[in-house]
């Protein structure tokens, strides 16, 4: 029989919860340790549409990437969408878990799979910033064509889009105040989710390309490889349990 605290565990040990920045609010968020898991469902966010998919799937646990509750709840009334999303996990019997900020930066994690996503080598970089490098050089915007193509996405170019450009940065999801620390590794061009306007003026007068993706795209192929994962351990210690994915709009 698999559980929760299982699974929980098998996160644990490849992006350790104590790891988590201060704001943060990953770990067992819904559920009871000791429930049986009978199905897993994995997704970036906790929306209506990821719980429908949860329950067509069978699936009583949903792994999400995002956290609820970054602020405490004193009340669960459902007028507002945290408690109504909530409350239906409750009565379904759905427990869930998020891994946010630990698998930002855990080796393998989120950002080390959008580098090897994108096709980078030779990749360093520790905490949430990585930094590796295209096989040639390439125009900021040959660039982004081929990241929209492997992200499938549009990216955005936010400064010179005919810059040559070879040893990439990046912070998936919303981290484009970390460009300096990419930039102090010689990077030419940071990829991030979210761009601010005034960041991407400031990265410019450096020489520095801002690339944005989108924090969906930044983000899926890192919770997905944790699917793939999770379902390749599941196998090998033979529990009968699907690991399934989340095909819903994030919108």
């Amino acid at each position: 029989m698999l559980t929760v605290q299982q699974v929980y565990d098998f996160i644990n040990e490849r992006a350790p919860f104590d790891t988590q920045v201060a704001y943060d609010n990953s770990g067992l968020l819904v559920g009871h340790p000791d429930n049986r898991v009978t199905g897993i469902h994995v997704a970036l966010d906790v929306t209506n549409a990821v719980i429908d998919e949860a329950i067509a799937n069978g699936a009583n646990l949903i792994v999400t990437h995002h956290p609820m509750m970054f602020s405490p709840i004193k009340r669960l009334v459902e007028t507002s969408c945290d408690a109504r999303l909530l409350c239906r996990m409750i009565r379904a019997g759905i427990s869930l878990i998020s891994a946010h900020t630990n698998l930002d930066q855990a080796p393998g994690g989120i950002n080390d799979v959008l580098a090897r996503t994108i096709g980078l080598t030779d990749v360093q970089g520790e905490g949430f910033i990585r930094v590796g490098l295209l096989p040639y050089k390439m125009t900021a915007a040959d660039l982004a064509g081929q990241i929209s193509h492997s992200l499938g996405d549009v990216v955005r170019v936010m400064g010179d889009g005919n810059a040559l450009v070879r040893q990439i940065g990046m912070c998936s999801g919303s981290g484009s105040d970390e460009w300096p620390a990419a930039a102090a590794l010689g990077a030419q061009a940071f990829l991030t989710g979210e761009v601010k306007h005034h960041i991407a003026l400031e990265a410019a007068d450096c020489g520095v390309v801002m690339l944005e993706a989108g924090h969906h795209a930044t983000e899926a192929p890192g919770i997905f490889a944790l699917a793939d994962a999770l379902q390749n351990w599941i196998n090998d210690v033979k529990y009968n349990v699907r690991v399934s994915k989340t095909v819903a709009p994030a919108y």
